[in-house]
């Protein structure tokens, strides 16, 4: 089973809905920083899946109803994507941020793209090219460079601690979600999307009683509701949207590179809402991110 070879409009589509879905992705990380202290991390995973879950009522409907004949057949198949890719990861990211240095998740984090390059191997036999290594490894360096700050000799004092190891569970779970949506039933994005959520939402109640039970449980603050609200439109709801057909559109191995480019959006929306610093050392991981991607799309077979 090949991967599969669009036409190259589609892949310009795909190229603009995966890079949208990584500047969202990068703004998540912004807006973590912004809730400590304004809403609890199993509070934030429950609520913006409920909030994102009745935008998709709203919106999707109509789209539920016509593929739920689609998908009933395949409901604990897609609940599962939705309670490991969605509640499960960020649940498993939030609590590895408390237990690991920023220059270990950044990095863990960067290795997503090998965890699909290698499940793919494993489970549909699509072979990486030497140009899709190549390029992953480019994109690799350019996010090490992200992650410590531009001083490469960090890199040999690094350690694996608990959270780095639940970070790097954290991309295996979404690597499988990634894979996953290749052997998608035939429903539209939204469709499927809103059932997915659903399952999200009701998989992330038992941790936010756990939480609650632990004394650490905390409503959003004003400002907590407001970061929600943006939590629920842009990582949540666009995003997952926009990665679902890009997957769609030129695979698993192809889509997953894109993911590195969430390190270098992260740090650019930092200065520009945090007011962090930019330094060269960002520019130059920014180049090598798009040009390890550039080389994977040209070796991807066609």
């Amino acid at each position: 089973m090949s991967e599969r070879a669009p036409d190259p409009a589609a892949s310009g589509r795909a190229y603009l809905l995966l890079t949208l879905t990584s500047l969202c992705w990068g703004a998540n990380a912004v807006f973590g920083r912004l809730a400590v202290g304004e809403v609890s991390p199993m509070a934030l995973v429950t609520l913006r899946w409920l909030a994102a879950l009745g935008l998709l009522v709203v919106f999707a409907r109509g789209h539920v109803r016509r593929d739920w004949p689609a998908i009933r057949p395949h409901l604990g198949f897609v609940s599962a994507m939705g309670a490991l890719g969605f509640t499960a990861f960020n649940a498993l990211y939030y609590v590895a941020a408390h237990s690991t240095t920023a220059v270990n998740l950044g990095i863990i984090q960067g290795a997503g793209p090998v965890f699909v390059l290698l499940g793919a191997l494993a489970v549909y036999r699509i072979p990486a090219t030497r140009l899709q290594v190549a390029g992953v490894l480019v994109t690799l360096v350019g996010v090490a460079i992200v992650a410590c700050g531009g001083d490469l000799e960090q890199l040999a004092s690094l350690r694996l601690n608990p959270g780095d190891l639940l970070m790097m569970a954290a991309c295996g779970l979404y690597a499988g979600y990634t894979l996953a949506l290749r052997r998608r039933p035939p429903a539209s994005a939204l469709g499927l999307f809103t059932v997915m959520a659903g399952a999200a939402f009701l998989s992330s109640l038992p941790l936010a009683l756990i939480e609650a039970a632990l004394g650490a449980f905390q409503w959003p603050t004003a400002k907590g509701w407001l970061i929600l609200a943006m939590v629920a439109l842009l990582p949540s709801f666009l995003a997952q949207i926009c990665f679902i057909q890009g997957v769609a559109l030129i695979g698993p191995s192809r889509a997953g590179v894109f993911i590195n480019l969430v390190p270098v959006f992260a740090s650019i929306l930092a200065l520009l809402v945090l007011a962090e610093p930019f330094a060269l050392y960002h520019a130059t991981a920014l180049a090598l991110v798009l040009g390890g991607i550039w080389l994977a799309e040209r070796g991807n077979p066609r």
